[in-house]
């Protein structure tokens, strides 16, 4: 299941901390654990986060850090003006994917694959 950025996750209890990647990707098999309100209770398989202009590096890190600290398996840290993503596994793994490369699903979403370029534009 996909969520964009108005669904918080709760990754931390107490204190209780909710963060919104821009998109996230649910397992389906994980999906009978989110209620109808409220927020997700637990982090997403996949996290996306998009760069803004005034992002700093420093804030990006620990917003990985704390997604792959609550159990996300996967995030990508997509970065407009560089034109490149940023690969984050579990295992603790980074890959940058340049603009002509493809975003991988890898074992979170096997057989996925979208072109950065597409995703850039």
């Amino acid at each position: 299941m996909l969520f964009g950025q108005d669904t918080g996750f709760l990754i931390e209890r107490d204190p209780d901390t909710v963060r919104a990647p821009d998109v996230a990707f649910v397992s389906a098999a994980r999906t009978p654990e989110i209620g109808r309100r409220g927020y997700v209770p637990f982090a997403p398989d996949l996290a996306v986060e998009i760069l803004s202009p005034g992002d700093r590096p420093s804030e990006v890190l620990e917003k990985v850090a704390a997604w792959l600290g609550a159990g996300t398996r996967l995030v990508w840290v997509i970065d407009p003006d560089r034109g490149n993503a940023r690969v984050h596994r579990a295992d603790g793994s980074t890959s940058i994917v340049p603009e002509d490369g493809a975003l991988d699903g890898e074992d979170v979403l096997p057989g996925f694959s979208c072109p950065l370029a597409e995703v850039l534009a």
